[in-house]
Order: C-alpha cells, then structure tokens, then sequence
C-alpha cells in the first residue's frame, strides 16, 4: 500500500503511476503506467469481490474476480466451466447448475450466499491441482495429435508486420487446410474470428517499442494453459535457435489471449535483434508442428 499522505488527491501523480503499474504487473498486463481501456477495465474487475453480487447469466455477461473465484472453484470440483476467463458465460453457468443439482440446491443458475457458502464448504477438502479445465484442455490436444485430426489455425497480425503474419500462413497452409488470417487492430474482432473457426491454436504476431521479446499465454491467478503455454514455450526455443535473442515466456491477461476459447499465443517482437522474415517463419512454423505432434499428455 502507498503512504496516503504521498499521494496528490485528484492528480495523476508519480506515487498514482506507481501504483498503476503494480496493479497492471499483478494483473498481466503491460506495466506501462497508461490507464487505458484494458487497465480500467481490470480496475473495475478487481473490485468485485466474492459475495458481492449475485451471479447469473446476463448480456453482457457479468465480469470480475468473483467470477473468477466461482469459475475456479467449479473446476476444482471437476465441473467444466471452460477457460477460467472471470466472464460468465453459458458454460459457467451450466457448470453452476450442475454443481447446485449434485449439492441438492435449487438450480436455478444463480450463485448466491447459499451456493457460495456450498461452494466453499466442498473446496476446502479438495486438492491445489490444475483443475478439470486444465486437464480438459491437455486431453484435447494429445487425442487430436495421436489420431491424426487435422489442425485449424488462425494467425493474427497487430501493427505493421504483415510480411512475418503472412510468410507464416503460406508455410502453414502448405501442411495444413484450414488456416485463417486475420490483419486487425481490435483484438476482439480476432477472438471473434477465431472462436467462430473453432479454431484449434491461434498465433498472434505483434510488435513493440521495447527492446526485447515476448511469447506470451493466457494466465490468471487460478489458471494456465497448459497448450498456450507449451507453445510459447516451443516457439520460444525455436527462434531463440535462430541467433535472434532471447525470447521471455510470460504468461498474461491480454484481451485476445482472455476471449479465445483455444490454446492462444501472442509473440510481441520487440526493436532488438530479429532475424530475416523467412529464417522468423520457418521458426515459427517449426515450432507449431513439434507442438502438434503426439506425445505424452501435458
């Protein structure tokens, strides 16, 4: 906490840019002290605190950490809400219902003190694991590797590198049928897209203005991917191969990683050393293929 007495109530003063950077890191997302659209929204989210409300299904759909703590806790109890995202969609509320059917409450969809006071009665006796989701996710993949379905891809662009986004779908769409392109600034129109393929992976390829690298993955507090973040762990390792720097995996909060409903990279190329476009596809397209092929479940 800072010392209130240090902070000039009603300015955006350098103890408030501090802070907001802490709340961004804490948060994955990008610690620049800018309060934009993601970094408000993320402010308003945190404030919704388990037990605050009552949680059910709306349009727009309910957002927030209390939707988190619900979503995780469901998982943990082996009910599929789908990607812990802290948005409440049909799937989190089908695996609500679930849950209030098995507990013999009213199931009616509605988390409220009842079903909150269930909820953590029957948490505190599970384990610290992955959660249901988590595995979901892993099995997936591995069955649809070992049985030779076909892969859908779609490959993102942001900003001004069309040349890598392209070069790495034409590499693609020569193992692979179903590869979509999408070139957007918003990030919804991608998530959009992809959900809509019912794609199986999405690459996203951005540029920055810092002077390194980042392959990031879809990370909250109660999860990760476990395909998003194997992959960024592969393309990682890959381009480092091909002498252009290091390559940080982190895992994040950003909007087209949240939204996708499928395993989901974002590589962020920073002003530093890059390697030509066709030695920076081949990586790409290398990696994606190791990261498809069968092995053991994550």
């Amino acid at each position: 906490m800072l010392d209130d007495s240090l902070v000039e109530h009603g300015y955006f003063c350098e103890f408030t840019h501090t802070a907001l950077r802490k709340f961004q890191a804490n948060r994955g997302l990008p610690q620049d002290g800018i309060c934009d659209r993601n970094a408000w929204d993320a402010l308003i989210e945190a404030s919704w605190l388990s037990g605050a409300r009552l949680l059910y299904l709306t349009s727009p759909h309910l957002r927030g950490d209390d939707v988190i703590a619900l979503q995780t806790n469901l998982a943990l109890l082996g009910f599929d809400c789908g990607r812990i995202d802290g948005i409440l969609g049909p799937n989190t509320v089908r695996s609500l219902t679930d849950f209030q059917q098995n507990y013999g409450l009213v199931a009616d969809g509605i988390c409220g003190p009842e079903t909150l006071q269930a909820l953590s009665r029957m948490s505190s006796q599970t384990g610290s694991g992955p959660g249901i989701v988590s595995v979901r996710e892993s099995e997936k993949l591995h069955h649809a590797a070992r049985v030779g379905e076909a892969l859908k891809i779609v490959v993102g662009c942001f900003g001004d590198l069309q040349t890598v986004s392209r070069g790495l779908t034409r590499r693609l769409r020569e193992q692979y049928d179903d590869v979509m392109t999408v070139e957007e600034s918003d990030p919804t129109l991608h998530a959009t897209s992809a959900n809509s393929f019912h794609a199986d992976v999405y690459v996203g390829i951005a540029s920055s203005s810092a002077q390194h690298h980042d392959i990031v993955f879809y990370e909250t507090e109660g999860f990760s991917s476990p395909g998003g973040r194997r992959l960024a762990e592969a393309i990682a390792a890959q381009l480092g191969r091909v002498g252009a720097g290091h390559y940080a995996v982190r895992g994040m909060r950003l909007p087209i990683l949240r939204a996708t409903r499928m395993p989901a990279v974002l590589c962020i190329f920073g002003q530093g050393l890059q390697p030509e476009v066709d030695v920076m596809t081949s990586a790409l397209d290398t990696a994606i293929e190791n990261w498809f092929a069968p092995q053991k479940p994550f």
